[in-house]
Parts: C-alpha cells; structure tokens; sequence
C-alpha cells in the first residue's frame, strides 16, 4: 500500500531495525512536538517496545518554548496521544524573559537543558529525536550554501552526545527513513499530527512545540 505521493508506510518488518541498538537500556526519553516526524517516532518507538517481551521505558517529552500561541494546545494533543498508547508523557516549558538576538541558539540550548533533565529524572541515557532523512540532506545542503568545508559538510551522525549534557547520548532513530514514508505510516492508521513549522528548520530538532520557525 503506498499513498498518493508514492511513498509506501513502513512494514512491520522494518520498525525492529530502528531501535534494536537501544533494546538493553533501562529507559528513553522521546522528543515529541505533535508534528508527523515525532508523532511517528512515538508511534513507532511504542510499537517495537509492545512487540517485545521486556525493553525500555518510554517517556514522551514535549518541550514548549512558549513562542506560538497554539503551543499549549498541541502539548495538550501529545499528552492524549502518548497516554492512548500507555507511553508516559511530560511537558516541560521554557519559561522566564525571551532575548531578542540569539533566540535560536538560546531556545536550542533551553530546549536541550530541559531534555537532559527529564533523562536524568527518568533514568535515560539516550533521548530520541525524529531527524530524517530529509532532514539529513536539507543539513548538507544548508551547511554547503554557508561555504562550509569538507568537514563542516559532515552529515548529522545517528547517535552523537546530547548539547550540553556529556553524560546523555542524542539518538536519531529515524535518519535513514524519508519524511514522506513516516507520514504515509500514519495517515495509513488515521493517526492525526500537527503542523509544526520546528520541523521545516533543520536548526530545531523535531520535538519541540513553541519553537522558532525557519529563520529565512
């Protein structure tokens, strides 16, 4: 089965392979926006783990910087949607005074600080966001258009330390798999998502509700 576009819903085959390297670990911490990208990371995260006899703890994470006035309702929407599957879900908001320069790489490192500390609470070593690869080649693409050379046009990695936490891991479960398949996968089981302009920014990982849109 394949939508409109073409692009075809994963198999079930297929949804073992994207977390099997994180079956032994006690828990993960999952970034969810509300958007297609994350909704599908929660969705398929909860999958793999029913389908296993004994595995992580999942916990979603919904960050809301408290830049959109809609960001409330959404973390609202996550919160319904993690508890329908029997995924425990947190919202964790950026709060106080926003700067008016630097209010990308501000929210970025708020965003993570706030990640990092559910992990620790939870237990997790690994928080999961839902960078695909779309995501992956918009990356190049922008890093190529700022003159960077051969090594700044190194792609994102599928683990890498999480920013500002040396103790804590960042997992890109779903890199390798194109944006439209994982919206095919839920348009297949009529799982509704959001519209979240932090996941047309490759600057803002997916997971984060309230974030700064594409900056041009």
């Amino acid at each position: 089965m394949s939508t409109a576009d073409g692009a075809a819903p994963l198999a079930s085959a297929e949804i073992p392979p994207l977390f099997a390297d994180l079956a032994d670990c006690p828990a993960l911490v999952l970034a969810v926006s509300g958007g297609p990208d994350s909704t599908a990371l929660l969705t398929l995260a909860t999958r793999w783990r029913k389908a296993r006899r004994r595995g992580p703890k999942l916990v979603a994470i919904t960050v809301d910087h408290g830049l959109r006035p809609e960001a409330g309702r959404e973390a609202v929407a996550v919160k319904r949607f993690a508890r329908s599957l029997g995924v425990e879900h947190g919202t964790l908001r950026w709060n106080g005074r926003k700067p008016s320069a630097g209010l990308q790489e501000k929210a970025r490192e708020a965003r993570y600080r706030l990640l990092a500390d559910a992990a620790r609470k939870a237990g997790a070593r690994h928080v999961l966001t839902a960078h695909t690869l779309d995501d992956q080649a918009e990356t190049v693409l922008i890093r190529l258009a700022r003159g960077s050379g051969v090594s700044g046009l190194a792609a994102m990695s599928r683990i890498a330390p999480l920013p500002g936490a040396a103790d804590l891991l960042l997992v890109r479960p779903l890199l390798e798999v194109p944006k439209a398949r994982l919206v095919a996968t839920l348009r297949k089981s009529r799982i509704p998502y959001a519209d979240d302009p932090s996941n047309r920014n490759p600057s803002c990982p997916p997971g984060f509700v309230g974030a700064p849109g594409p900056s041009g």
